[in-house]
């Protein structure tokens, strides 16, 4: 719920702070969520209340008959720019590369390599406490995965995926196994590229309604 408090201020700055309705919409968005979920309106009460609590989130002034509301980490951590942009697509999506976060992140900051993803990750994981940590390697993959810490350090879940790379590592893969092993990532690439492209012609459909 806060990533999306912090995406949409972030990428639709005009229906921000959020109605009930909104933040229910967008916590149950179906793209850019993993986990996708299906709360409901209590379960979205709950959550904001928690937060307010935390002074992370709270209603939001101003003329409107219906109450909204908006988050305050930056009242919280004083975040830069391309911090909260990493931060924010790693409650949404759950450990990534900084591959993935570079591309997930392109609405919300242009990041002109991954040394600069690097460097926004090496802000979070130096604050104190930490915000972010840098995962084990799972074995029969290229790339460390980086995790938020911003709900405490808790073990993430194994994916499929790793499991099944760690069981193809094993053994020596014959080249058709390797061939699809390729094809499984490329398309795991695109789709992920297709996600991102989605979303920006959805933000650009928004111009014009």
């Amino acid at each position: 719920m806060l990533g999306a408090l912090v995406e949409k201020e972030i990428t639709t700055p005009e229906y921000y702070p959020l109605s009930l309705n909104a933040l229910l919409n967008a916590c149950n968005q179906k793209s850019n969520r993993e986990p996708v979920m299906t709360l409901d309106e209590n379960a979205v009460r709950r959550a904001l209340r928690s937060l307010s609590e935390q002074a992370l989130a709270r209603s939001a002034g101003g003329d409107s008959r219906v109450a909204k509301y908006e988050h305050r980490l930056n009242e919280m951590y004083n975040f830069h720019r391309h911090e909260i942009a990493v931060l924010c697509v790693l409650l949404l999506r759950g450990p990534q590369t900084s591959g993935e976060l570079r591309a997930r992140t392109e609405r919300m900051y242009a990041f002109e390599d991954l040394d600069a993803v690097h460097s926004a990750l090496n802000l979070l994981m130096r604050r104190e406490p930490p915000l972010a940590k840098i995962l084990p390697r799972q074995r029969g993959t290229k790339e460390s995965r980086y995790m938020q810490l911003l709900g405490g350090d808790i073990e993430p879940p194994a994916a499929s995926q790793d499991s099944a790379d760690e069981l193809l590592a094993e053994r020596a893969l014959s080249p058709e196994e390797e061939r699809i092993a390729a094809l499984e990532k490329e398309v795991a690439a695109l789709r992920a590229e297709l996600e991102t492209l989605r979303e920006q012609f959805d933000a650009f459909q928004k111009q014009f309604q």
